[in-house]
């Protein structure tokens, strides 16, 4: 479903991604693990097109999307839940919602959007009127993975979804990333510094380290692996 092939990302002099390839297939949760500064977030951003390559290709659908603008990539049905949530503080639960369905032209098809988001979270409609910075973490991450739904992506990526969260409401959250992808289908592609968390939830992984890929494989070939236990698990 998306394809990262050869890309290389640089921030004036500093290489941030080397040239790092990747794939994630139809229907599957990847996980992209690494420490702070590897060069994950860029990976998301440039998928996005929030930043630019210096070379290198994204395709998503089998379609070239490396140069697309950030509206663009979103329309074709890719969403992206960024570090730190990103929603629109000033503005109620329901204005942000209503955010991620602006590219949408049938109240209908809104109306059926919010009852979804507010089935995997009902929390949400309980605050539904509130402003969204007076959430809690949780439930502004709750806010942020709803918004992104909104807009029926096929695909979404996530950056750093427990970042910030009361222990008690991580599980919740990522209960919903995998019944997410069991019941809609949506593949994922998952940013995570909780690699134990990430690798239990996920197919295949990637470990990223200053901008390379470093190892992959099967999430639980990883979970066992001595180098990964010892880097990232503790062990």
């Amino acid at each position: 479903m998306l394809e990262i092939s050869d890309l290389f990302v640089s921030y004036g002099a500093i290489t941030a991604l080397g040239g790092i390839s990747l794939k994630v297939p139809k229907g599957s949760i990847v996980t992209l693990i690494g420490g702070n500064g590897a060069g994950k977030t860029t990976t998301l951003r440039t998928v996005s097109g929030l930043l630019r390559p210096k070379s290198g290709k994204v395709t998503f659908m089998g379609e070239d999307i490396t140069r697309l603008p950030a509206h663009a990539v979103v329309a074709r049905g890719l969403g992206h839940v960024p570090e730190g949530r990103m929603i629109f503080s000033n503005l109620t639960v329901d204005e942000n919602l209503a955010m991620g369905a602006y590219l949408k032209t049938s109240k209908a098809a809104v109306a059926a959007s919010r009852d979804y988001v507010f089935g995997i979270f009902p929390r949400l409609k309980e605050r539904l009127h509130q402003t969204a910075g007076t959430l809690s973490g949780g439930e502004q991450q709750m806010l942020a993975i709803s918004r992104a739904l909104m807009g029926e992506p096929r695909f979404i990526m996530l950056d750093e979804p427990s970042l910030g969260i009361a222990p008690r409401l991580i599980s919740t959250i990522f209960e919903r990333i995998i019944e997410i992808n069991r019941d809609r289908g949506i593949a994922i592609l998952l940013v995570e510094q909780n690699a134990h968390l990430a690798l239990e939830v996920s197919n295949y992984a990637y470990v990223l380290e200053t901008g390379h890929i470093t190892m992959q494989g099967p999430s639980e070939s990883l979970m066992n692996d001595p180098q990964l236990k010892a880097a990232y698990l503790g062990g």
